[in-house]
């Protein structure tokens, strides 16, 4: 099996996956230039307003980050069941190069079942209430698994006391799941200075970066903190 852009990520350090939710939503393009040499992904949140609370991106513009920049996108859907199917279509037509999905969307595994029709790497995103266990029958089919430390669609709320020990758990089951390929494990919310550390030594390969990286006053020197955990 050839090497995909998931296989030659990092190993030896944190990846950066930069959420473009922070971003200068009025300025994305610079903004895109700006974090290029620093970022390995680029993470885009897309909500309908009912599944989470936001409403966050489209499809073309996802098409439009895909021409600006040639890093990877990995798509974070949070669609209700109705729907999720079809966006699941529109975003790979988009081009993002991984989509994940909620495991607690009902239809969860016939999101998975188009990725793989269309050859696009899949994940599963759980929510801090869902237990870790869940996502074990799943394992084989995924390339990320991805660990909400905060209630789903909101900024800036705390890391819940459970974050930790649930990525200690995701990378236990990951490690004996046999899946074959690489699954990248990844906390997304309550990423501060004072988490990052926590999350790394529990597990995480990857935190989803928003104004830890957008807002910091030297993005060079902030990634060479991230990657020297």
């Amino acid at each position: 099996m050839s090497p995909t852009w998931i296989d030659v990520l990092p190993r030896e350090r944190l990846i950066g996956e930069f959420s473009m939710w922070s971003a200068d939503l009025v300025r994305l393009a610079d903004d895109l230039v700006r974090i290029a040499p620093h970022a390995d992904v680029l993470h885009i949140d897309v909500a309908d307003g009912h599944f989470a609370p936001a409403l966050l991106y489209f499809p073309d513009l996802v098409a439009a980050v895909k021409r600006t920049s040639a890093l990877p996108v990995h798509v974070h859907l949070m669609a209700a069941d109705a729907i999720l199917l079809p966006q699941v279509d529109q975003f790979v037509e988009a081009g993002s190069d991984l989509v994940s999905v909620h495991l607690e969307n009902a239809n969860a595994g016939a999101a998975l079942d188009r990725l793989e029709a269309a050859g696009v790497p899949a994940g599963l995103v759980l929510q801090v209430d869902t237990p870790v266990a869940a996502v074990a029958p799943y394992l084989p089919r995924l390339s990320f698994v991805t660990l909400l430390g905060t209630a789903i669609g909101i900024k800036g709320v705390g890391l819940d006391a459970r974050a930790t020990a649930r990525l200690t758990e995701a990378k236990m089951l990951i490690a004996a799941s046999g899946a074959g390929r690489r699954i990248v494990l990844a906390a997304d919310g309550g990423i501060r200075e004072h988490t990052v550390p926590l999350l790394r030594s529990a597990g995480a390969e990857t935190v989803v970066l928003g104004s830890l990286a957008f807002g910091a006053p030297d993005l060079s020197a902030r990634m060479a903190w991230l990657h020297g955990l």
